[in-house]
């Protein structure tokens, strides 16, 4: 489970550089009279192809980068073995009756070259070689056994992937065929992953694996997104629906939660509140709405999933697209509006979306008393200790990060800290030193515990800030104790 964590939070690496793309390839649609600006667009467009083009390499450096803390040689590694794997596959075929078609594993083929050259790396940057070859020891090492390995596993797939690929066009087929319900299906099992982070691996399929498109050109694309952006009319069947979600139904979540705040928590929770739905409004990110429900009221949360799979299901059915470059938010939706079709329908729908889950999580939270962020009376003396503060060890003042490290256990309860967009990922050696109440009055969203020492802290968009803070505070820290565990940066 943390390794397919890992990997999906390494997903999110490649998917940042995909809004570039979106922005390049919506100036590129535009039909300047100009003809200096028709030529810029032409080029703007031809560069966000190029990224989309490459995708299944971005995932190899991107899930090398993430599975290794940033280190250089290993994406130097994957990109090498890559390469060489995707020239390997050119020599076979699916063997499909009547159908003669190359192997293309698309991004899995990048993800699996990925993990391949992180592993290598773990095991052999320290490598010796005997003096006659010891320039290519050490870290120097990875990008020559990756490339060789990467032929041997090139030759594997060639005989294990092609019913695999036939397999996952069948799926595909089937998902596309079933229409409404298949969407249904993703947009309810994407919002109850959501805790666990596996959702980013679910998408992956969706948006970069499932369907193909010819382009007027002859390229053959796969995957909603890519497709959408290919310019096939049918795609956007996996993104569309999360726009009344996003944009209309979770800030709406949001007002009710405002409504439940207690007199004396509003100076302090409905600041956050308001941050939160504005966040899910602009940009799509909506986990640090989602985990202010998720724990307090499971019921609820499976509601909203079942309503995010509707809504999926719904503009399936309207035959409505819009599509997106990172999320279903506006400034997406301010983008891609030259490739959507029927946007009155989501405009209608969300705006429905908005008064369904308004009363819905007014309804839960008056009538079951969930305790939403803020509804409870305030504590006397939370917010006690100041940034001035000092904590237990000596010449380190308590600022918000320190404090935060005091009540995961401090230095020597950490094995690794890393995060994602909305989430502080930690691996422990003692779950029960983690402070919940103390922490979420630091403005954790959520604490979640996945076993095997295996938790997150939901801090929302802050997250990786207080990753970078931690980063700089913990050397520091771990020289004054000489029994901390090793401390690593993923």
């Amino acid at each position: 489970m943390y390794m397919l964590q890992k990997i999906g939070r390494s997903l999110m690496i490649p998917i940042a550089v995909l809004p570039v793309a979106a922005i390049l390839l919506r100036i590129g649609s535009i039909k300047f009279d100009n003809p200096i600006l028709l030529h810029f667009a032409q080029i703007c467009g031809s560069g966000g192809s190029a990224i989309f083009d490459n995708l299944s390499l971005l995932f190899a450096i991107g899930i090398a980068i993430g599975l290794t803390s940033g280190e250089g040689i290993a994406a130097l590694a994957a990109t090498a073995g890559y390469l060489v794997f995707n020239n390997v596959l050119k020599h076979f075929e699916t063997g499909a009756p009547g159908v003669v078609e190359k192997l293309d594993m698309g991004i899995l083929g990048g993800i699996f070259c990925g993990v391949i050259s992180a592993t290598f790396f773990e095991k052999f940057h320290n490598i010796k070689l005997p003096k006659a070859l010891g320039f290519f020891g050490g870290r120097r090492f990875i990008p020559l056994i990756t490339s060789l390995a990467m032929v041997v596993f090139g030759v594997i797939m060639g005989f294990i992937w092609p019913p695999v690929q036939i397999a996952i066009n069948q799926f595909g087929m089937w998902i596309v065929d079933a229409g409404s319900p298949g969407v249904f299906v993703y947009g309810f099992l994407n919002r109850l992953l959501i805790p666990t982070g596996l959702h980013h691996i679910l998408n992956n399929i969706a948006w970069f694996q499932i369907g193909n498109y010819v382009t007027p050109a002859g390229r053959a694309v796969t995957g909603d997104m890519t497709r959408y952006f290919a310019g096939d009319p049918t795609a956007g069947m996996f993104m569309t629906g999360f726009y009344p979600v996003m944009m209309f139904g979770l800030p709406a979540a949001v007002l009710a939660m405002i409504k439940g705040v207690h007199p004396s928590n509003r100076s302090t929770i409905v600041p956050v509140l308001y941050s939160a739905g504005l966040t899910s409004i602009l940009t799509g990110v909506t986990e640090p709405i989602e985990f202010a429900f998720m724990f307090v009221a499971p019921g609820l949360y499976v509601i909203h999933a079942l309503l995010t799979g509707c809504s999926m299901m719904i503009m399936n059915m309207l035959q409505a697209k819009l599509g997106f470059g990172f999320s279903a938010g506006f400034i997406d939706m301010a983008m891609n509006l030259n490739f959507s079709s029927k946007l009155y329908w989501i405009l209608i729908v969300g705006l429905i979306y908005f008064v369904v889950y308004y009363f819905t999580f007014r309804t839960f939270i008056r009538f079951f008393h969930f305790e939403t962020p803020g509804s409870e009376l305030a504590k006397e003396g939370a917010q006690g200790d100041t940034a001035d503060e000092m904590i237990i060890i000596p010449g380190v003042k308590r600022d918000r990060t320190a404090s935060i490290l005091l009540n995961i256990g401090g230095v020597s309860n950490i094995i690794s800290v890393d995060a994602c967009i909305t989430r502080l990922r930690l691996l422990v050696m003692d779950e029960s030193l983690i402070k919940e109440p103390e922490l979420k009055e630091l403005g954790a969203i959520g604490v979640i515990r996945l076993g095997k020492g295996n938790v997150h802290l939901v801090f929302g968009t802050e997250s990786e800030q207080i990753r970078e803070s931690m980063k700089k505070l913990l050397p520091s820290l771990a020289t004054r104790n000489p029994n901390s565990a090793e401390v690593t940066y993923d």
